[in-house]
């Protein structure tokens, strides 16, 4: 028999050396995942806003202008009434609608309207194409190239 008893199981020692460990690679994953979170509601305000300027495309080649206020409705219901232009809220996240509408040309917005994406700022796109962020940045630079 062995003179030596082991006794099997884990130190406090070695306990606290792995919670540590998980502390640490938790501080690091968290943050780097809200900001992939982050990113991914972001990208779906630009699709929604890409798909807004496609239905005022379609409007302003079926009708010659772009669709306003006139006539008792909106612009934004409008467009998603009839041309398939994604609804107002997109998602729990953002909102849009335009900030410019007249017959030549419009601007559409999309807002943050939950607390995890305020900081983030607001995104926009022109008739032209042109697409702006908060920071005044245009794409290819900014939040519309993230």
């Amino acid at each position: 028999m062995d003179s030596y008893s082991y006794e099997k199981g884990i130190t406090l020692i070695e306990l606290l050396v792995v919670v540590l460990i998980i502390g640490i690679l938790a501080a690091v994953a968290i943050p780097s995942y809200s900001s992939y979170m982050q990113r991914a509601r972001r990208a779906d305000a630009k699709t929604a806003l890409e798909q807004v300027r496609a239905a005022q495309e379609v409007w302003r080649a079926e009708r010659g202008s772009y669709a306003t206020d006139a006539g008792g409705n909106t612009a934004e219901t409008i467009l998603i009434n009839t041309m398939g232009a994604p609804a107002a809220a997109v998602g729990l996240d953002y909102t849009w609608l335009f900030t410019n509408k007249a017959a030549t040309a419009f601007t559409a917005q999309a807002t943050p309207i939950s607390p995890r994406q305020i900081s983030d700022g607001w995104l926009s796109i022109d008739n032209n194409g042109v697409k702006t962020d908060q920071d005044g940045k245009v794409w290819p630079e900014g939040k519309w190239a993230k």
